[in-house]
This record gives structure tokens, sequence and C-alpha cells, in this order.
């Protein structure tokens, strides 16, 4: 068994998080290293948003608007539509409502890429080892040892000073951390991912929920139009089913035809929108069940922590969780300012987000800010004539204002907030 004894910070996982993490450790003049279990970084994905939380921090790691002008679009507006295809809610989004960043849809797997390379071209090519997963570790006297697995089949274990799980929902490091953890939650949802060339409804970036919380289409461009009016959209179609017996699948996530879900939204047509016929030019189509974890009472074990779906995966119902992920990562380096490479930084970044993200985490179980659609199916079915009668619109604003409030990024706080690390700042 090899033993490397280098001392850097070891990240669990090449993912949003982690190259996040890498990149903000290299900011602020601190060695380390990625292990990424898959064998070469692909673009893999559909469409996430990037809240203006999150954006912030893209920018002050060091990236400009450009570079994510290519990977997605900024959204104007945020819209629930009813049943019946009439608006319940919307509200201007990023700089159109008001925040000094702004919010993008942007192609997962693209924005992925654009961390790696970014990580390779400032930390240099061995800052990312691929093909090897972290197992678990081994606290000591002066760091923790992470147990390797590497894809021909040998082990070997690494040095580090500290340890960071940023290895997903499936997180070998949370595993160790929490034995006792329950099995991954699945609430009864069954989501379809993919993506269409078509024309953007309403603005040229208008991210759209339709239906009720049980039955609903999510829409959203995540490229800007092309010069025949048509850009790259994003769609999630959503059921929920009968959970009791858990999930049947071999696998969390297969590619799918689309005969084997179209069924459930023939009918949402409108004069504006035709599900059916948007679906039918899709390029791609994914199944995957709604997933998250219950939360933990920590995510630091010593000179060990989780950050990203390893520390809280939530249901996507309120577009955060990659941001959160950046977020994470940003608040890592700026508790490694305050107090070095030590476990007591560590800990302060636990006390500050934890209990935070779990309220967020759980809050999403509850639909998050699609709550709204709880209520107006339980109120009328999702139909309406006039929503003011159904759902007065102070109700509706007090709803999002709580929502965004808990998830961090309400806009007078995220405005007046000085940044998470200053220019220029390196650990001593």
């Amino acid at each position: 068994m090899n033993v490397d004894k280098t001392n850097t910070v070891i990240i669990a996982g090449g993912g949003i998080g982690g190259l996040s993490l890498a990149l903000t450790l290299h900011q602020i003049g601190v060695p380390c290293v990625v292990i990424e279990a898959s064998r070469e970084m692909r673009p893999l994905g559909v469409g996430i948003n990037i809240q203006p939380n999150a954006v912030r921090e893209l920018l002050e790691t060091g990236f400009d608007y450009t570079e994510l002008d290519a990977i997605g679009v900024p959204a104007l507006e945020w819209a629930l539509v009813g049943l019946n295809g009439k608006e319940v809610y919307s509200e201007p989004r990023g700089l159109e409502a008001g925040y000094r960043w702004p919010q993008y849809a942007v192609h997962r797997g693209q924005l992925l890429m654009l961390l790696y390379n970014k990580v390779i071209e400032l930390l240099g090519q061995d800052a990312v080892v691929l093909g090897t997963r972290v197992t678990g570790y081994q606290k000591s006297d002066n760091g923790v040892c992470a147990r390797l697995l590497h894809s021909d089949g040998q082990t070997s274990q690494r040095h580090g000073s500290l340890l960071i799980g940023a290895d997903g929902i499936h997180s070998a490091i949370r595993a160790q951390m929490h034995p006792e953890q329950p099995p991954i939650h699945w609430g009864g949802a069954v989501m379809w991912r993919g993506t269409a060339q078509v024309k953007p409804l309403r603005t040229s970036s208008s991210f759209i929920g339709l239906g009720t919380h049980q039955h609903r289409m999510v829409i959203y461009p995540i490229s800007h139009a092309d010069a025949d009016g048509t850009a790259l959209v994003n769609w999630i179609a959503e059921v929920t089913v009968d959970n009791s017996d858990g999930w049947q699948q071999d696998g969390w996530f297969r590619e799918v035809e689309l005969d084997h879900f179209i069924h459930h939204f023939e009918h949402f047509k409108y004069d504006w929108l035709d599900v059916p016929s948007m679906l039918r030019s899709a390029d791609c189509a994914y199944e995957n069940p709604m997933i998250d974890r219950d939360p933990v009472s920590t995510w630091v074990d010593g000179p060990v922590a989780l950050m990203g779906d390893a520390a809280h995966a939530m249901y996507p119902t309120g577009s955060n969780g990659a941001s959160q992920a950046i977020v994470d990562a940003r608040v890592i380096g700026a508790n490694m300012l305050r107090h070095g490479l030590t476990p007591t930084a560590l800990a302060a970044y636990d006390d500050q987000l934890c209990s935070k993200v779990s309220e967020v985490v759980l809050r999403n179980r509850g639909a998050g800010p699609f709550g709204l659609l709880n209520l107006l199916d339980e109120r009328c079915g999702g139909v309406f004539d006039d929503i003011e009668e159904v759902l007065p619109g102070e109700e509706r604003r007090e709803f999002m204002a709580r929502y965004k409030q808990a998830a961090g990024f309400a806009m007078e706080q995220l405005n007046a907030a000085a940044p998470t690390i200053a220019a220029g700042s390196k650990v001593v």
C-alpha cells in the first residue's frame, strides 16, 4: 500500500462543489488536490439555475460575465401557472428584480467543464486525480488520511491537513461520519428531464412552473436565442406516485423514451404552450426520482467536513442545490482565512451553515417555492378564474419572501452583504 504524505487539503469529488472549493483554496493560497471517481470529465446533465448569491461568488472567484454567458443565460422572470394555463404568480429575477448580480440558467455539464478547465489552468493538471475514489478516512494527530480506491483496483492512502467530502448524495465520507443515517429519502416524485430547441416562453428567459405539486412541468431556456428565435430549453416533467414499495429501478438515473411518460402531459395544451409538441421535439429524456437525505446534526468530524450534496442533498424545487454547493466552498474558504487549516475552521463553517441549510432541505420537501401550487391545489384543484379570489397577492408575496430568506438570497440582505472573501486575502 502506497502512502503519500503531501500536506494539502484533500477534496473528495470533482463536481460543482468540489471544483468551486479548489478554485477558492487556490485564491487564498491553500494547496489542494481533487480526487474524482470518473475516469474523464464530461459535460453531463441538463439545466440548473445559479442564484444571485452563487453568481456573486463565482465572479469573486475570478470568472466573468462572458464566461457565464457562454454556458447559460441570465434569468428575467420566475412564474407559476395553474392547470388551466393561467398565471398564479410571477416576479422578475436577478438584475431585473434589483439584485446586484443576475441569476443564471445554465447547462449543468457546461458549468462543470468551465470549473474543471479553470482548475486545470490555474492549479495544473495534477490538481485533479481522475479514476480514483475516496472510500473512507482515518484521523491522525496532524491531519487526516484518506483511503483511496483506483480504477485499476489498487488502493492507496493520501495524507492531508483536512479532508472535504464533496462526493455527492452517495458520499462514502458521510456514510463513515454518520453510519446510522437513514437510507436515501424518496417522497414519491418521479422526474423526466431533457432539452429541446424551441422558442422561449413569456420572455426570452422565463422560468415557468406549470400544474400542481403532484403533476407539473418546469420549463426554462439555458441558452441565448439563435437567429431563428429558438433557444435550448430545459424541461422537467414530474408526477408523484405511490412510494410505499420504494424505488424499484436498478439505478437512480437512466435514459428513457418519450412514450414512457408523455401520456401524463398530453392535456397540457394552451394557446401559449403545447407541452406534448415540445416534448416530442426533445433531443434527450432522462428519468430519475426526486431524492434527498435527512439532515444530520453536523457536517464535521474533526479535520473532515462535508459540503454540497454530501452535506445537504435537497429536492430541486428551489433551484438552489448547486448554488448552495458554491456558497459552501466560499464559506469554507472564509473560515480558513480566520482559523487556518484547522478543524476549528471546519467547525465554524458547520456552525454557520449546517442548521440553516438543513431547514432549506426540509422546506424543499414541502415543495419549496412551488408550495404555492400546493395551496392552489388545496383551494381550487389548480383551476381558477381570478387568482385573487383563491390566493390573494399579499399571501403569495409573503410566501415567496419567506422562502428567499431561508434559502439565503433575500435581495436586501444579499445586496448589502460584504464579500465572503475579500479580494487579495491569503491564509497565513
